[in-house]
């Protein structure tokens, strides 16, 4: 089980005249991280320093593949990404990538205020933010028939297993995000379920 951000957020300080954009994203794989980088530095290609760190729980074939880094790029030694890292570190989150584009106002800072200039724009862009808590599961295909509808909702509700989306037709067909342990659980208390099938496997999912 992973604590984590639901969605990019992002804050803005100025300080003696530097602008500091912090912009947070959840990522599941360093590819996508680097990915969003790239466009997050041709967005701000203007900016003297687009700073970062990210901390990653890749999921792979043979288990997960724990990332950190970070980069100053370009400011002193450990000014901006050791403590982006640290922020990130500090909440408990993973599979977060957290950048801080600095607009150089003319005024020099410090190493000290540096620190906490991305220190600060990071812990608002987080704060603005909902912590959630994912685990890796499933995603199912289940059909039920109209008459189970209602008892089926509730048995996912008190069970937290999460229905991400819905289609009506002849029957119902619910998309359920759960473990294998909850999924099998399931099967064995809901007999009248007409069809299921797995979707896909191994994936980040969102603990109510």
């Amino acid at each position: 089980m992973i604590k984590t951000i639901k969605e990019e957020s992002s804050a803005e300080i100025v300080i003696k005249k530097s602008k500091f954009i912090a912009n947070v994203f959840y990522v599941e794989s360093e590819k996508q991280a680097q990915d969003i980088l790239k466009e997050m530095t041709k967005k701000y290609n203007d900016a003297k320093h687009n700073c970062y760190a990210y901390v990653i729980n890749e999921l792979q074939e043979d288990g997960i593949n724990k990332i950190q880094k970070s980069s100053d790029n370009g400011e002193p030694s450990g000014t901006a990404g050791a403590p982006l890292l640290d922020v990130i570190k500090k909440n408990g989150l993973t599979n977060v990538l957290i950048i801080v584009t600095r607009y150089f106002g003319g005024i020099l800072l410090g190493t000290g205020g540096l620190v906490k200039a991305y220190t600060q724009s990071a812990v608002e862009a987080i704060r603005k933010n909902e912590i959630i808590e994912k685990e890796i599961g499933n995603i199912y295909n289940v059909e039920i028939s109209y008459s189970d509808l209602k008892e089926f909702t509730h048995y996912c509700d008190m069970e937290n297993i999460t229905i991400s989306d819905t289609e009506y037709n002849e029957s119902i067909n619910i998309i359920i995000e759960t473990t294998a342990e909850k999924y099998d659980k399931l099967m064995n208390n809901k007999t009248n379920i007409l069809n299921t099938k797995l979707l896909s496997n191994n994936n980040w999912i969102i603990i109510k």
